[in-house]
This record gives structure tokens, C-alpha cells and sequence, in this order.
């Protein structure tokens, strides 16, 4: 393995899985920490070797490789373990503060004071994590991207303890394993990316609720549309190819009619009151049979696996 880091993943769901299996394909030993029930619930073999046909059936990896990949995998139970095993720990595990917190701070009094704990959190503060901990430098947030095996990025969020030291050897670890690491400065509500996804979903919602277009047009405007260019230029270069004071004048114009609600949307508590909750349901803003969603996962995961061979991101 020469130099590769030890990589232990606490919670063996769907997101520890595809790290633990990000890692793996790169050559890294990697150790799975089972948590609650994910032994007999999670299947993160199972799972990772459906993951990995997947890729070869698309010529990512070769198939005669999916055992050797797999068996860079162990497991445990085991904190102990673990804190003994590994040069960084990425925890996922359920949303919920103190139950992070606690798991943290058994990991900090466990562990060397060398290795790195990180939280895959995408929603709750890694700062407020890291409070029961002694060794607070040591935190850092590390937010993947479902699927964990495809999407490149991983945010990298500072907390107001964290060494600097930390962060790049973080992003060192990250970049090693393929990953598009971006530094989040300050630990704020939603990160980077969700900030600017919700946003943009705020808005879909309002366009769809105030009558001017359909759930499926909406869909479609982004997907046939600027969707397709966000991914090659993305929107503070698309500003500067336009000009600052193109987008200044497009703002001053437009900001005023488009939404800016600090409360989710009444049509989406609506959907939620009448049970209409997507996939789970088979209703949502459109309608979703079986085959349908199926078909919507499907094109999802192979849709990806295009994109990131056609614009070398895989």
C-alpha cells in the first residue's frame, strides 16, 4: 500500500459505504465501523459489489478487480479497534447532535492525537460536534456527495478550532483518493453547496406554485438548459464571461420578482399534509410508479458515470 493512509468509516449506510468503497478503489486499506444495526440492516458488501458491477458494466473499473477492491475492506464493531487502525476516521452516522457528540468524544479519548476525526455531516454544525471533544483541532467536517463513489466534490468545513494543518492534510488525504475537495471558511448553516442548491430549489418550487410553469417544465429547463452548462461553467465564471456589470444590471431588475421567502414554501407543506412525499409515496409535485422510479435511479447513477467519463471527473 506504500504510503496510503489508513481509512476507518464509522456507519456502514448507504454514505460510509460509498466512501469506505471511494477509498478502497484507490488502493487505501479501509475498516467499516458498524453502529446500531447496519450488520444485519446495511449489507455493505452486498452494496459495494452492486456499486462496483455497476462501474464495470460501464467501464470505469475492470471487473476482474471488484474482489481485490472489496477485500481492502474490514469490519468491526469495534471503536478500540478502529481508533488503533486508522489515520482518519469519517463518521456516518444518524443526524443527531448528542449522539455525534458522544461518538466523537469516545473517538477523541481513543484515538493518537494524530489522527484525524471527521464528520460527513450536511446539516449540523461540525463546531457544536466537536464541543465534547478534548481535542478539538483534530475536527473537521468532510461532506460527501450521494453517491459518495461518483460525485467528486467533498466539502471541507473549518471549525473555529481547527489547525490548518488539519485541513490540508484533509485535503491531501481527499485529493489522493480523487476527490475535488473546497474549503468551507466558516461553518455556516447548509455549507457551500446545499446553500446554493436550496436556493435554487426555492425558487423551482415558487415558479411552480405561483403558476408559471409546470413541476415537469421546470425540471426540464434546467435539465436541457443551464444545467447543462453549470457543470463546465459554473456561475461565478459564467458572471465574469458576462460581465459584472451585466449581472449587476440583470439583478437590480429581477431580484425583486423572484422569491425570497425565509419559511419553506406553503405548496411543499401542503404536499407533506396530503402525504404526497415522492418516492416514498409515489406522489410528490409529479407522479411516480414503481418502474418510474426505478428508471429515475437508474438514469441517475449511469447518467454520472457519462458525465464524469466524458468530462475525466472519474
Amino acid at each position: 500500500m506504500g504510503d496510503k493512509k489508513k481509512i476507518a468509516v464509522l456507519g456502514a449506510g448507504t454514505m460510509g459505504t460509498g466512501i469506505g468503497q471511494t477509498f478502497a478503489m484507490k488502493g487505501h486499506e479501509v475498516m467499516l465501523i458498524y453502529v446500531y444495526d447496519d450488520k444485519l440492516r446495511a449489507k455493505p458488501v452486498e452494496t459495494m459489489t452492486t456499486n462496483l458491477q455497476i462501474l464495470a458494466d460501464n467501464g470505469v473499473v475492470d471487473e476482474k478487480e471488484i474482489p481485490e477492491i472489496v477485500g481492502r475492506v474490514r469490519f468491526t464493531e469495534s471503536l478500540e479497534e478502529a481508533a488503533d487502525f486508522a489515520d482518519i476516521i469519517f463518521e456516518c452516522i444518524v443526524e443527531n447532535l448528542s449522539v455525534k457528540q458522544d461518538y466523537f468524544a469516545k473517538l477523541d479519548a481513543l484515538c493518537p492525537e494524530k489522527t484525524i476525526l471527521a464528520t460527513n455531516t450536511s446539516a449540523i454544525s461540525v463546531t457544536e460536534i466537536a464541543e465534547k471533544s478534548v481535542h478539538k483541532e483534530r475536527i473537521i467536517g468532510t461532506h460527501y456527495w450521494n453517491p459518495a463513489y461518483l460525485i467528486p466534490l467533498v466539502e471541507v468545513i473549518k471549525t473555529k478550532y481547527v489547525s490548518e494543518d488539519v485541513v490540508a492534510e484533509t485535503c491531501r488525504i481527499l485529493e489522493d483518493a480523487g476527490k475535488k475537495p473546497v474549503i468551507v471558511q466558516k461553518d455556516v448553516p447548509g455549507f457551500l453547496a446545499n446553500r446554493m442548491q436550496h436556493a435554487l430549489f426555492r425558487e423551482a418550487i415558487s415558479i411552480v406554485e405561483n403558476g408559471i410553469a409546470t413541476a415537469e417544465d421546470v425540471d426540464k429547463a434546467i435539465k436541457y438548459g443551464f444545467g447543462m452548462r453549470l457543470g463546465i461553467r459554473p456561475p461565478m465564471e459564467v458572471i465574469d464571461a458576462g460581465g459584472t456589470d451585466l449581472t449587476y444590471s440583470i439583478h437590480k431588475y429581477l431580484f425583486p420578482h423572484i422569491e425570497n421567502s425565509t419559511e419553506p414554501s406553503p405548496l411543499l407543506k401542503q404536499k407533506l399534509d396530503e402525504g404526497k412525499l415522492g418516492f416514498k409515496s409515489g406522489e410528490g409535485f409529479m407522479k411516480w410508479s414503481k418502474d418510474d422510479i426505478e428508471k429515475s435511479n437508474k438514469d441517475m447513477i449511469e447518467g454520472l458515470i457519462k458525465v464524469a467519463k466524458a468530462l475525466d471527473r472519474i
